[in-house]
């Protein structure tokens, strides 16, 4: 029997198991979703019998049920020892997240029936926190477009075949309003002269290029940004030896309008000038000014 390169894909009700799957399946993996753990074993011999042409394969599976998470240690511990190349993906997004999605859709909560949603979300981590020790890649999905899913999934599952380099994904944001989940590195720039005290650059943000050019004329942001481009022209060569996907690098300021988000936009610019593929979000561009 030959061996099949599996990913099986489980995580969080909400956090974007489906949307996953479907990513797998735009770059040529045949997948296979909710299939019943003790059906593994099974599915795995029958792809790899001789004359078979499958080779890829994601699969989604639900074990909320702890029988079945049980039975799929063991049967994930067998199909190991057989030599079959096999990675678990973890999906999970933020609670805050998690309860917003289920409130927007209307669904209950698988475990949440009768409770509140967030109750559900305790019970389902509590659940799957043992699998969530072992997955290969955790890929927290709060802060992702399904198009960035995407990108980090085809990094993540096809550099080896096309030797595609690191992915990084920037994000600024205000410390006011909480630390993104799931950063890599973070820097706080704070330190840097806030354009929120000048009147005329209030109600402006570090899209606009007045912002900009307060910002970038300051001599304490052009010796940050020596220094930041310095380490990560050092880092990202490791990640990226060590089998990285994708960095996920936070800048924050006070209210994530003004300074975090004219730093992203400079650093976006010096790292694709680089040559460097990348996504950047402002989190808090468009909240109310404050200093």
């Amino acid at each position: 029997m030959k061996k099949v390169n599996l990913v099986i894909i489980s995580g969080l009700s909400g956090a974007g198991k489906s949307a996953a799957i479907k990513c797998f399946e735009d770059i040529g993996f045949f997948c296979v979703d909710n299939l019943p753990p003790p059906l593994l074993p099974k599915f795995v011999e029958l792809c790899g019998a001789p004359g078979s042409e499958v080779s890829r394969v994601a699969l989604g599976i639900d074990i909320r049920n702890r029988d079945f998470l049980d039975a799929f240690l063991g049967i994930y511990e067998s199909l190991c020892k057989e030599g079959h190349p096999i990675e678990l993906l973890f999906i999970e997004a933020q609670d805050e997240i998690l309860i917003r999605r289920f409130s927007e859709s209307r669904r209950p909560h698988p475990l949440g029936r009768g409770h509140a949603i967030a109750a559900g979300i305790m019970e389902e981590r509590k659940k799957l926190s043992a699998l969530r020790d072992i997955a290969h890649q955790i890929i927290d999905t709060s802060e992702l477009s399904p198009l960035e899913l995407k990108r980090i999934i085809i990094r993540a599952y096809i550099k080896a075949e096309e030797g595609s380099p690191l992915h990084i994904s920037l994000i600024s944001f205000g410390f006011k309003f909480g630390v993104p989940y799931g950063l890599d590195m973070l820097f706080d720039v704070r330190f840097l002269k806030n354009p929120y005290f000048q009147r005329e650059l209030r109600f402006q943000t570090g899209d606009d290029k007045p912002v900009q050019e307060f910002i970038y004329a300051l001599k304490e942001s052009e010796q940050f940004m020596e220094k930041l481009t310095n380490l990560l022209d050092f880092m990202v060569p490791l990640y990226e030896h060590e089998g990285k996907s994708y960095l996920t690098l936070g800048i924050g300021c006070t209210g994530g309008r003004h300074r975090s988000v004219a730093i992203v936009n400079l650093l976006k610019e010096v790292l694709q000038q680089n040559g460097r593929e990348l996504s950047c979000l402002h989190r808090d561009i468009y909240r109310p000014p404050s200093g």
